[in-house]
């Protein structure tokens, strides 16, 4: 017979629907509230510093609050997903199908370019091919659900969908990519000297209140170490919401200017954010009227192809090998950025 669920159970599944309905009430009143806080300061209605004083008062709760509920939603589905599972789903696949599967579990698997130097080596261990290896490493930071989730209600479900599509393509592509060209013999000698091991899937014991506990705990993983940047990153927005002339800005990143694409892909490589920094500045800077596919390959190069994650990768691989990495997710990113501009030109 099927066990029944305990008290226990029912009082956590009782209070993550408060929390929910809860979340829902104080997001319906962000615009009021940024609208009274604003009405405070000794601001002149209209001025620069009016509107970005009102851009950041309104962001700042909502991208935390946004944040907040998708990191433990995508909390409770990473417990499905622990890095011995996702080896052990990967192992083996060939090139091709296994590039889509790892791209796909990029987007739901708990892993950033921290996580890069440990992920590399437990993937081969567990023979995964290298160019599948490569598309997991791209889609995991570029194409997780926290850039899609707060593109979706930032700027849209059609923009969302479209980076979600055109980011995987760049995943599965620039590790298909990776993978016919046999580069195996350019990794770091200690990581081709590992043997391959045997992957086996864990048990699934995980209760429903072990799941509700691990999204509270990627809640205060993640926010607590990104609302800073959030912070910085909704500043910068304000900044350019309430000071930058649209004029300007739709000059130098207009789809007019050919060449605004790969500068913002130059642009954003040394720089280093999440998706839940640089999105608020993605947002002011459409708003603002740069072209969108010129801020998507900006936003995309910031977090798929930034320096400190070279500097990780280095680990692990050649200078050459590196070199390659950075050509062939630069050129499909760059791919994106003009594709996005002639799309929604």
């Amino acid at each position: 017979m099927p066990t029944r669920p305990s008290p226990r159970t029912g009082l956590w599944l009782a209070g993550t629907a408060l929390f929910v309905v809860g979340w829902v009430l104080v997001y319906s009143q962000l615009a009021p509230f940024a609208a009274w806080a604003v009405s405070l300061l000794p601001l002149e209605p209209g001025s620069h510093a009016y509107e970005a004083a009102a851009f950041f008062l309104y962001d700042a709760p909502k991208v935390l609050l946004l944040l907040t509920l998708v990191v433990f939603a995508m909390g409770i589905v990473r417990s499905f997903f622990s890095a011995e599972r996702t080896r052990a789903l990967l192992a083996g696949r060939r090139e091709g199908a296994g590039n889509v599967a790892a791209a796909t579990l990029g987007i739901v698997t708990p892993f950033c370019s921290c996580s890069a130097v440990p992920l590399f080596i437990g993937f081969v261990s567990a023979g995964v091919p290298l160019g599948v290896t490569f598309s997991f490493l791209i889609a995991a930071p570029m194409v997780n659900e926290v850039a899609v989730g707060l593109l979706f209600a930032l700027v849209g479900w059609k923009i969302a969908l479209a980076y979600l599509g055109f980011g995987l393509g760049v995943a599965i592509l620039a590790g298909w990519v990776i993978g016919r060209l046999h580069l195996e013999h350019w990794l770091q000698d200690w990581v081709r000297n590992v043997r391959a091991g045997t992957a086996e899937l864990p048990a699934n014991e995980l209760t429903a209140v072990d799941r509700i506990k691990a999204g509270i705990d990627a809640v205060r993983d993640i926010v607590g170490k990104v609302w800073k940047w959030i912070i910085v990153g909704i500043a910068a927005g304000a900044l350019i919401h309430g000071y930058v002339p649209a004029g300007l800005l739709a000059e130098i990143m207009g789809r007019e200017a050919w060449w605004s694409v790969p500068a913002a892909v130059v642009l954003g490589v040394p720089m280093y954010s999440n998706a839940a920094g640089i999105i608020p500045v993605v947002e002011a800077l459409i708003g603002k009227g740069a072209a969108l596919g010129t801020v998507l390959a900006f936003m995309m190069s910031v977090i798929a192809l930034s320096l400190p994650e070279m500097i990780i990768l280095r680990k692990v691989l050649t200078v050459k090998l590196v070199a390659v990495f950075v050509a062939v997710v630069a050129t499909g990113i760059l791919a994106v950025g003009f594709l996005f501009n002639a799309a929604f030109g």
